[in-house]
């Protein structure tokens, strides 16, 4: 981005037989969003006109042949494909999830190449993407791939941040996957990114047990005592504020989430459902650890509602947000790195650390 440049968004349009081209289209029906990025569509303009007259928005689209014809200002659209394609909404269908794969390919070569200044992905079928070259459970896997560093899934609101474990495992190899290296590492990089990405200074972290009441000592299984407790003590022993294990069932109906800046779940619905009952239609999940920053939408495809133009924006609104945001505060920390002491002295303190 140059500077005095609007922060360049970059957009995978999803499944095309779910809400996600419904909500990109909502989202930046509002003009006012063109004050603080300027969006790129990876899709067809053709496509994105048809979804712009099936839900009568008034969207000024512009097409493009390349990245480098992006004009701020204007809601961009790439050509990354320009046959016809054939839209039924609501139906899991192979051929449209491998135009989901075309647009995600190409938004995340733009990301690479710093054509793009962030990512924001609308909503796959994790199923009818399947292929020989694409074999991910999900976005986060495939970008963790593409990209440099450490993948982890970030859930994120204004009163919640949640990170997990372990993500896309099946519940009967949770504890198999939960090790001492894997914990330490998750910790690090969730401390690492709510410093540097979210400009919270010395975060607190409260991590949730892995068994029903923390394996009552050892009545409901032994992974928290001698897996889980052992390695927080070395974590709180090396100046991190990590506090736990918590027994999960109480932990959030008792308010206790609001004492910490994030809460680290062992598995996918331990952390998900909590965030999604606190969160939903406003929380937005945010790939941590990675050299470039990616954001989504906190929900699915929503086939049910496909193409009625009844849809929701307001997670995917949150998610181009908080990508500018996670930019901005990525970049301020660069900055102020090359000065600890302005860093120290300038960089704004998290309510909950002051």
């Amino acid at each position: 981005m140059s500077k005095g440049e609007k922060i360049i968004v970059g957009i995978s349009i999803g499944d095309l037989n779910g809400i996600g081209s419904e909500i990109v289209l909502k989202t930046f029906q509002d003009t006012r969003m063109l004050d603080f990025c300027t969006p790129v569509i990876f899709a067809s303009v053709k496509l994105m006109s048809f979804f712009k007259k099936t839900y009568s928005m008034d969207v000024n689209l512009h097409g493009i042949e390349s990245v480098d014809d992006i004009v701020h200002k204007k809601v961009n659209v790439i050509n990354v494909w320009k046959e016809q394609v054939d839209i039924k909404f609501g139906k899991e269908d192979p051929k449209i999830g491998a135009y989901a794969i075309k647009s995600l390919e190409a938004a995340v070569s733009a990301l690479k190449s710093e054509k793009i200044d962030v990512l924001v992905t609308a909503p796959i079928n994790k199923s009818n993407v399947q292929s020989e070259t694409f074999n991910f459970p999900g976005h986060t896997d495939y970008l963790a791939k593409e990209l440099e560093g450490d993948s982890l899934m970030l859930m994120t609101s204004d009163e919640l941040k949640v990170g997990l474990l372990t993500d896309h495992v099946p519940v009967k190899d949770v504890t198999s996957h939960i090790t001492r290296e894997l914990i330490e590492k998750k910790i690090k990089i969730i401390h690492k990114t709510l410093v540097e990405d979210f400009g919270i200074v010395k975060p607190k972290i409260a991590v949730l047990g892995i068994n029903p009441h923390n394996g009552d000592n050892g009545v409901i299984g032994n992974e928290d005592d001698t897996v889980l407790k052992p390695t927080l003590d070395n974590l709180r022993n090396n100046g991190k504020v990590v506090m736990g294990p918590y027994a999960a069932d109480s932990f959030f109906g008792s308010g206790n989430h609001k004492n910490f800046d994030v809460v680290i779940a062992s598995y996918h619905d331990q952390g998900l459902i909590p965030f999604k009952t606190l969160a939903f239609g406003s929380g937005v999940n945010y790939t941590a650890g990675l050299n470039r920053i990616r954001t989504s939408p906190d929900h699915g495809t929503a086939y049910d509602v496909a193409g009625k133009n009844i849809a929701s924006a307001d997670s995917f609104k949150e998610a181009v947000f908080t990508a500018i945001t996670v930019y901005r505060k990525r970049n301020e920390y660069k900055e102020f790195s090359k000065n600890p002491l302005a860093l120290n002295r300038k960089r704004p303190v998290s309510k909950k650390n002051s």
